[in-house]
């Protein structure tokens, strides 16, 4: 199981076990004012009733069932295995940034104005302006950046205009790096 669908059947199971232990311990105030509604439910779920039997079915679930809920769930949808959000979602976005260059090489004729920007080296004695620098750039955290450094050649950024990463070759190149415009 990948790490994001494990992610997600970890946060399920949390919240069905503080669901089912807030059931438990308000029972008494919700036999006595009826009028309010669980944490849970909203006036949009509450007003239609297939969607409110398949949340409750699913708040109902085991761990193991819910794994094997968001696995089916991905595989009938079509929706691919992505990491979520920061240091991880950079690799991610290299395949697609590959399958835009082999679309835009046809048009050869025209004048590249985005480009993507490849750190390729640096310099030991460097490192840490190295490090401080990508992480104002891509806004990392600084072992984010340490490990993004570390595993260069890695892309820095994608799509970007020409002004701009003519202006952070030149920054990074005066630090001690070796950055290629592509």
């Amino acid at each position: 199981m990948s790490a994001p669908c494990r992610y997600a059947a970890r946060s399920c199971a949390r919240s069905i076990r503080s669901a089912n232990s807030f059931r438990t311990s308000t029972s008494f105030i919700q036999t006595t004012t009826p009028s309010i509604q669980r944490r849970h439910e909203s006036t949009a779920a509450a007003t239609n009733p297939k969607i409110s039997t398949i949340v409750d079915q699913i708040s109902q679930l085991t761990l193991l069932e819910t794994a094997d809920l968001v696995t089916s769930l991905k595989s009938r949808l079509n929706i691919p295995d992505l990491p979520v959000g920061g240091f991880a979602a950079a690799p991610a976005a290299a395949p697609a940034a590959a399958a835009e260059e082999a679309e835009e090489a046809a048009p050869a004729a025209q004048e590249k104005t985005l480009f993507n920007i490849k750190l390729q080296a640096f310099d030991a004695g460097a490192k840490a302006k190295i490090i401080k620098e990508v992480k104002s750039l891509l806004g990392l955290s600084l072992v984010d950046s340490k490990k993004f450094v570390e595993s260069a050649p890695k892309m820095m950024k994608e799509s970007v205009p020409k002004d701009e990463a003519e202006k952070i070759i030149a920054t990074m190149k005066e630090l001690g790096a070796t950055v290629t415009m592509e």
